[in-house]
């Protein structure tokens, strides 16, 4: 039933768009008439074939031909009955008047034909920028995963077999090694095929967005609560005021979104380095921000970073499908926010996560029970 679906509704869909290039064709013929009926004791007939003609084009500028070529006829037939003499029949008494329908008949017909040919053209270009951005993203997506996904399983493989061949051989700690290494590449593949996903279902727009009051702070905790080995190698600084204004988000996004720009700031620098989140109310915003004060940002156009498997000089050596900041602006303009990236002077990187501020109903009364 799902694969018949969409037929039929693109098939009544054509259908209902080509009844109204036809009910279009007639309109403008009607108001080409009243038009010239307007105009014809100021003007030439020849202002009222032109009118005419205006109509022809602007249904060819809409609509197919086939409806263009409709309200040529009706035109031409029209001009013929109401205006030329004698008016209300089809007799024409001056021969002159058999040209202008020829020319006008003719115009009428290259114009569709004209704009049907350049619609045909325009849907050809869309379409081959469609196939070649799918092969595009289907290519990089192909090669990401070959890259990314090949090394954790070889780790996983040779770790798994050591301890499935000597496991009784070895130490403790040689077993708790291989263990902890295996555990963690498969954790790094998990996130990286949940990356992949995640953004399948925002670009296809299933996620319903389901929107609740939140305290950015404890948004922020949570977040900083599950991260907390992957950020033991950096030094966190975090400044979250307890009076921030509750913002209107589905939190579990806006985890997800925090989350991917701490790893991001994790995986781009040095261990050691300091990671700076911070959270402030601006011009009728939340901001989050999360600083690193590493190598910097790659030369070029930093909006390239939130491409969907665009990565960086450096975000190449550190692993991931390069989904992670696509994901994040996503889930920003989900919530009708903005996301972006700016260079620190002190050698450093900050990305910062706007939400808009709304008006927090008032709390009710509690009315007592009797």
């Amino acid at each position: 039933m799902q694969s018949l679906w969409p037929d039929c509704y693109d098939t009544s869909m054509k259908t209902t768009g080509r009844w109204q290039g036809w009910a279009f064709a007639l309109m403008a013929t009607a108001a080409a008439t009243g038009l010239g009926l307007i105009i014809t004791p100021r003007f030439d007939l020849v202002n009222v074939a032109m009118v005419y003609l205006l109509a022809v084009v602007v249904v060819a500028y809409r609509y197919a031909r086939g409806p263009a070529v409709l309200a040529c006829v009706l035109g031409v037939a029209t001009f013929d009955f109401l205006f030329v003499p004698p008016a209300g029949t089809f007799s024409v008494n001056d021969l002159q008047y058999l040209l202008t329908f020829g020319i006008m008949l003719l115009v009428g017909l290259l114009v569709a034909g004209l704009m049907d040919r350049l619609r045909h053209q325009a849907e050809e270009r869309a379409a081959l920028e469609i196939a070649g951005e799918t092969e595009r993203i289907r290519s990089a997506l192909l090669a990401s995963i070959s890259h990314d996904l090949r090394t954790p399983l070889a780790v996983m493989t040779g770790a798994s077999s050591a301890l499935a061949e000597n496991g009784e051989h070895m130490s403790g700690a040689e077993r708790d090694a291989l263990a902890r290494s295996v555990y963690e590449q498969a954790r790094d593949m998990s996130d990286r095929v949940a990356d992949v996903l995640q953004m399948a279902r925002l670009e296809a727009g299933t996620i319903k967005l389901e929107r609740d009051w939140a305290d950015m702070a404890d948004i922020v905790s949570s977040v900083l609560g599950r991260m907390t080995q992957r950020l033991s190698t950096h030094r966190l600084v975090c400044e979250v005021p307890p009076d921030l204004p509750l913002v209107r988000v589905n939190d579990l996004l806006i985890e997800q979104a925090l989350t991917n720009l701490l790893e991001n700031a994790v995986r781009h620098t040095p261990a050691g380095t300091f990671v700076r989140l911070t959270v402030r109310a601006d011009a009728g915003e939340l901001v989050v921000s999360v600083e690193d004060f590493g190598p910097g940002l790659p030369p070029g156009d930093v909006e390239r970073l939130f491409a969907k498997f665009e990565r960086g000089t450096l975000e190449a050596s550190g692993g991931g499908l390069g989904l992670g900041l696509a994901i994040c602006r996503a889930i920003a303009q989900l919530h009708g926010g903005r996301i972006w990236a700016e260079r620190i002077p002190a050698a450093g990187t900050a990305f910062r996560l706007a939400l808009p501020l709304e008006a927090v109903p008032p709390v009710p009364l509690e009315v007592p029970s009797c």
